[in-house]
C-alpha cells in the first residue's frame, strides 16, 4: 500500500518550519498548512459543478510532495523558479521522490505525478482550487504572524499582498462567502484552530503533530489504501475526507486520549453524545445547505449516533452498516465508506507517531506502551496488512529492537 520511505518524508513536513523569518506566537509547520488547504479544497470544491475528487485529492497530493522536497525555497521564490526553471525544477522533484513512490500502485502513482508536473494543464480546475485553498490557509496563517511582526518595517507591504490575492480566486463561490466572512469561514476557522492541539499531549515527542496534521496523515493512508484495494470513485472520495476530517469535532471538544475516553463506564458514549450537540449546534449549521446530509455522512452521523469507523454505504440516502468488507459494494451509487480501515490508518498514523518520536532519542513510558498497544490491534483488510506495514516502519526507523527491549522489561 505505502512504504516507511514515503511515510518518513510525509511526517518530515511536521518539522518544516513556515513564516521563519518571522516572529511567531506558535510554531507553524507545512503539514497543518497542507491539512487546512486540503479542507479549504474540499468547502470550495463542493460549491463548483466541475470537479473531479479523485484528480482534486491526486493534485493536493503531488503538490505536497513536492512541497516536502522544496521545503527551502520561499513560496515568492518557489514562484519564480517554476516560471524560469520549471522543468528542471519537477525533474529534481521526481528524482528525490522516485525511488520512495515508484512501487505505488504498480508505477502508476509515480506516471501520474511526472505528468502532472510536467503538463500544466493536467487536472486544471482542481489546481485553480488548490491554489486558492493554499491562499487562504497562509492568509489564515499570516493573521497569527501579523498579530507579532506590527514592528517590522515590512510588515503592512506584506499584508497588503496578501490581502490583494483574494481576487485572483473571486471566480470561486466558495472563495467569495470565505472573504466575506460568511458561515463558511467559521468552519474554516475551527479546522485552522486544531493546529493548536497537540497530538500525545500527555508526553514529550519529536517532532509534534497536531490534530489538524495528523487528520491529513491519515487521509493520505485512506487514499493509498483505496488505490490499493482498486477502490470506485466515490469510494476513494470518501475515504478520503471522512478521514480528513475525522477529529474535527475535537476543535469543540478538545482531543480527549483513549486511557481517558475508555476508562469510566459510559464515558464514551456521553462524549459521543455531546459531539453530536456540538456538531448540530456550531458545525452544520456554518456548512453550505446543499452539502449538509453529505457532510454529516462523512463525520459519521446516522440515527442519532457518531462514529465514522464503521463500513457504511448510503444508497439513495438510506444508510446502512456492514460488519464484512465492502468489496461487492465497490461501485459508485453505494457511497460506501471503508471505515474498519480508515480506523487501521488512524492507529497507524498514531504508531508512527511514537516510533518517530522514539528512532529521535524521545522515549517514554506512554509512548513506548502505546506502540506496542497499537501494534496488537493493526490487522489485516481487504489483503492491505496494518500490521506489517508498522513492522516495517519500525525497522525502517530502526526502533525494533528499543521497543523489545523495553518490552521484556514491562
Amino acid at each position: 500500500m505505502i512504504n516507511p520511505k514515503i511515510i518518513d518524508k510525509i511526517f518530515s513536513s511536521a518539522s518544516i518550519q513556515r513564516w521563519n523569518d518571522y516572529p511567531r506566537m506558535m510554531e507553524l509547520v507545512e503539514l497543518d498548512k497542507q491539512a487546512h488547504k486540503f479542507i479549504i479544497a474540499y468547502f470550495i470544491a463542493k460549491l463548483e459543478d466541475d470537479v473531479n475528487y479523485t484528480h482534486l485529492i491526486e493534485a493536493g497530493i503531488f503538490e505536497f510532495f513536492r512541497r516536502i522536497v522544496v521545503t527551502d525555497i520561499r513560496p515568492d521564490v518557489f514562484r519564480v523558479i517554476l516560471k524560469k526553471k520549471g522543468a528542471e525544477l519537477n525533474k529534481w522533484v521526481v528524482d528525490k521522490l522516485g525511488d520512495s513512490i515508484k512501487d505505488i500502485d504498480d508505477g502508476n502513482f509515480l506516471k501520474k505525478f511526472e505528468s502532472y508536473l510536467i503538463d500544466e494543464e493536467m487536472y486544471k480546475k482542481e489546481r485553480f482550487i488548490l491554489k486558492a485553498s493554499s491562499y487562504l490557509a497562509t492568509r489564515w496563517e499570516f493573521n497569527i504572524v501579523y498579530q507579532t511582526s506590527s514592528f517590522l518595517h515590512d510588515i503592512e507591504d506584506v499584508k497588503k499582498e496578501v490581502e490583494a490575492e483574494i481576487e485572483d480566486y473571486y471566480e470561486l463561490i466558495g472563495v467569495r462567502k470565505i472573504a466575506l466572512n460568511k458561515k463558511l469561514a467559521k468552519v474554516i476557522d475551527l479546522s485552522g484552530r486544531l493546529r493548536f492541539q497537540k497530538r500525545w499531549a500527555q508526553t514529550p515527542r519529536i517532532p509534534e503533530t497536531s490534530v489538524l496534521g495528523h487528520m491529513l496523515t491519515v487521509a493520505i493512508f485512506g487514499y493509498f489504501y483505496s488505490l490499493e484495494i482498486n477502490a470506485c470513485a466515490k469510494r476513494m472520495e470518501n475515504n478520503f475526507f471522512t478521514a480528513l476530517f475525522h477529529d474535527l469535532p475535537e476543535a469543540l471538544t478538545r482531543d480527549i486520549i483513549s486511557p481517558v475516553k475508555y476508562s469510566v463506564d459510559e464515558l464514551s458514549e456521553l462524549i459521543s453524545e455531546y459531539e453530536i450537540t456540538k456538531i448540530e449546534d456550531d458545525i452544520l449549521p456554518n456548512v453550505p445547505h446543499s452539502i449538509q446530509k453529505e457532510f454529516s455522512y462523512l463525520l459519521g452521523l446516522y440515527d442519532g449516533v457518531k462514529d465514522e469507523f464503521l463500513n457504511k454505504i448510503n444508497e439513495k440516502g438510506k444508510i446502512t452498516i456492514h460488519d464484512e468488507e465492502l468489496a461487492s459494494f465497490n461501485e459508485d451509487k453505494y457511497n460506501a465508506i471503508d471505515g474498519l480501515a480508515l480506523k487501521q490508518c488512524d492507529k497507524l498514523s498514531a504508531f508512527i507517531e511514537a516510533s518517530l518520536s522514539i528512532s529521535h532519542g524521545i522515549k517514554s513510558k506512554e509512548l513506548v506502551n502505546g506502540k506496542k498497544q497499537i501494534l496488537q490491534t493493526l490487522t489485516t483488510i481487504q489483503g492491505v496488512d496494518f500490521q506489517k506495514i508498522a513492522q516495517q516502519i519500525d525497522e525502517e526507523f530502526g526502533t525494533t529492537g528499543q521497543l523489545q527491549i523495553r518490552m521484556d522489561f514491562d
